[in-house]
């Protein structure tokens, strides 16, 4: 019950990724606000381990409310995990500036608005977690992924940039990294071919689970990573250490 007693909003957090993170910081005694726009829930309910809020992370407004509304109903923030996003496999002559835009104020603008209203809070109570989540895609130049890539791209750097500037405030900013994960999401963007591709490319030869990346982003927010600041975790199967695979026949 490494979480016994805290305090978490996961973003994203009914569906794919955000919810398996979600159910293992509840499993482990958090209570979490599963903040996503997939709901119509506009009140938060204190009882359960995971309550789920109507929450748009693009809007500034939406963000601080979030915020302000667990800590009305909680009085504190301990964890912020952000895992809503989007994403589209589009080569970059057909990329709209309208699809760019979209990605980058979702993946990349809205995780800079949630963190920094959380931000606010945690440093004011003295201190908290933050695990925001981005992509292989945004260190390596993967095909298609022009707008989604720049996105997880700018979360990297934002996010090291935020555990620079909050390490002597005692919030902790790490990232996850994952490569091709079993989500929702996913099953929309890659066809049988696009998954050949990817599993080929991965050394473990298969997708990950979200349980996997809810593992990695349990620790990264728990006392175990009390050290651990500004780094990116690829939970990716090997995908970024990757050089030649196989012996040349």
């Amino acid at each position: 019950m490494r979480f016994d007693n805290k305090i978490a909003i996961v973003t994203g957090g009914l569906s794919g990724i955000g919810a398996a993170i979600a159910a293992r910081l509840a499993a482990e005694g958090a209570k979490v606000i599963a903040a996503d726009i997939a709901t119509d829930a506009a009140t938060l309910d204190a009882a359960p381990p995971i309550a789920p809020l109507r929450v748009d992370v693009a809007d500034p407004a939406s963000a601080t409310e979030l915020v302000e509304t667990t800590r009305a109903t909680h009085g504190r923030v301990d964890i912020l995990v952000q895992a809503a996003g989007i994403g589209h496999d589009v080569p970059l002559l057909e990329t709209t500036p309208e699809l760019f835009d979209r990605i980058i104020a979702i993946n990349l603008r809205g995780t800079f608005l949630v963190a920094q209203a959380a931000a606010r809070a945690m440093v004011a109570q003295g201190g908290g977690a933050i695990v925001n989540i981005a992509s292989v895609s945004g260190m390596r130049g993967n095909v298609g992924r022009t707008a989604y890539g720049a996105s997880k791209g700018g979360v990297v750097i934002m996010s090291q940039v935020m555990a620079v500037e909050l390490a002597t405030a005692g919030v902790r900013v790490n990232v996850i990294a994952p490569g091709p994960v079993d989500t929702p999401l996913v099953a929309r963007m890659h066809d049988a071919e696009i998954r050949r591709i990817w599993t080929d490319a991965v050394p473990m030869r298969r997708y990950a689970t979200p349980e996997e990346i809810a593992g990695a982003a349990a620790f990264l927010c728990s006392e175990d990573a009390g050290y651990v600041t500004g780094h990116v975790l690829a939970v990716d199967g090997g995908f970024l250490g990757t050089g030649v695979q196989r012996r040349p026949q």
